[in-house]
């Protein structure tokens, strides 16, 4: 299948164009360069030139925001006000109900929110065995943390969610769930596990920071049963990699309580004796923002809705598809998730595999130096999760702890991450399977030196993040 036969068509070649480096040539060894494949999305997406026009339109404006008198200050702090506004409207937020806070990266937001839900040690937090560290992690400090089951396919197990609402009825304060996988790109019912929250009394939090890229958010009104309480998303995986992230949710689970950062901007008034909190978002939202970071992830959002979520949800769908297609052809890959092409629509373009013959560090160390393409290899933040795809025994977990404590990774089991953005191509997919084909059958030990302490391969005597300086190759150290 060619590029001709995406849903988009002929406007993908315009899409590639808005990308910030889409034509970066990579170091190969031998000394060659290549165009670089970037097939790791999931983990943070390039800029788009339409963010980075805009930031840098904004410099010129830039200052600080919040009670400054001069013209630069007030200018930024109505573009700050009205990027909020803009972040709301993404995900559907009504003014009168819902707050945007804004901090460094969705892990952030989650963890602000843990901070600030009233909760106490015999409440329950069930939280979705697919979940990223950081929508299980903040809880287990919190409250009485119980984990929702997934399938044999990386699916979660509404059988199970709704038992668990059951053994803890009247305790489950909050149901945690990711919008979309980054192992197996699985995407849950969010809006059903949400009518199911809330009818046992609890609220959802939805880490919606793999999904927002890719589909439309739609958060409801509060009076909706559905409604989605509570929202989490990072700039920086929708095509906007300047250090912010955004809290949406709950105005009233705001307008209450202390904040866990406290200092300027927290406060309407502070004397020797007493403080008086400010009124929600200001309240947590303690020293300078990232003003340029919330602008960019504004402009981002308003391209993405240009660009159309359905059209991008259409081509990434004919990757998806296109990618487990090829891949299922190569000898000794295993495929984790649901690998069925005809499912492609139904989930997000992340698609995890090894190698028979191969440990996923190599498999990915290979893929870089030989081949020009990005992917990642390992756990991806969701340990408990790529244990369950993979079939890890409580032991054989232990054991591997054991390894890591003692300073050895050089076993530790994982996958290889392949993840596609709305700018790839039919032609990356076919590069990622030939490579894939070519590597499954040759043999690299020699070659390629294994790091114990971190777990990865390198070259021997090579190490392209170094090469340079050259025209066609500069690099970004100092």
């Amino acid at each position: 299948m060619s590029a001709s036969a995406s849903p988009l068509g002929p406007a993908m070649a315009v899409q590639r164009s808005r990308i910030v480096g889409i034509d970066q040539l990579a170091p190969l060894l031998g000394g060659s360069m290549r165009p670089y494949v970037n097939l790791d999305n999931a983990a943070t997406a390039p800029v788009l030139r339409d963010v980075l026009d805009h930031v840098n339109q904004c410099l010129g404006w830039y200052s600080s925001v919040h009670r400054g008198s001069g013209f630069k200050s007030q200018r930024t702090t109505l573009a700050y006000e009205q990027a909020r506004e803009a972040v709301a409207r993404f995900v559907g937020g009504r003014p009168g109900e819902h707050t945007v806070i804004f901090g460094k990266n969705a892990t952030e937001a989650i963890n602000k929110l843990s901070h600030r839900l009233p909760l106490t040690g015999d409440d329950v937090v069930l939280v979705s065995l697919l979940e990223h560290h950081s929508n299980d992690l903040p809880w287990r400090a919190r409250a009485r943390v119980a984990h929702i089951g997934a399938d044999a396919q990386g699916r979660l197990d509404e059988d199970h969610y709704e038992h668990l609402l059951r053994l803890h009825a009247g305790r489950v304060k909050l149901v945690c769930v990711s919008g979309g996988s980054n192992v197996t790109g699985v995407m849950p019912p969010i809006h059903r596990l949400a009518e199911k929250a809330h009818g046992a009394g609890a609220n959802i939090l939805v880490d919606a920071a793999q999904l927002a890229p890719h589909r439309r958010i739609d958060i409801g009104a509060l009076d909706d049963p559905a409604h989605l309480d509570f929202v989490a998303l990072s700039a920086h995986k929708m095509y906007a990699p300047f250090g912010t992230g955004a809290l949406i949710g709950r105005r009233d689970v705001f307008e209450l309580g202390e904040p866990e950062h406290r200092g300027g901007g927290t406060i309407d008034f502070v004397s020797t004796e007493s403080v008086d909190w400010a009124a929600a978002p200001d309240r947590d939202e303690a020293g300078t923002p990232n003003v340029l970071g919330v602008l960019a992830l504004a402009r981002a959002m308003q391209a993405l809705g240009e660009i159309g979520f359905e059209e991008i949800a259409a081509h990434e769908a004919a990757l998806c598809a296109h990618a487990l297609e090829r891949l299922a052809r190569v000898d000794g890959i295993r495929l984790y998730g649901d690998a069925d092409a005809r499912h492609a629509a139904g989930r997000l373009g992340v698609v995890s595999f090894n190698l028979d013959r191969h440990p996923h560090a190599l498999v990915a160390a290979v893929l870089g130096a030989e081949f020009g393409i990005g992917v990642r290899h390992g756990c991806f933040c969701a340990q408990p999760y790529v244990s369950h795809l993979l079939g890890m025994s409580r032991d054989e977990s232990q054991r591997y702890r054991r390894d890591i404590a003692g300073g050895d990774r050089s076993r530790l089991p994982g996958m290889v991450r392949a993840s596609f953005g709305l700018y790839n191509s039919f032609e990356e997919i076919d590069l990622l399977a030939d490579a894939l084909a070519t590597i499954a059958h040759t043999d690299y030990r020699q070659r390629y030196e294994l790091e114990a302490a971190s777990g990865t391969f390198s070259p021997r005597g090579h190490a392209p993040a170094a090469t340079g300086p050259r025209p066609d190759c500069q690099p970004c150290t100092l």
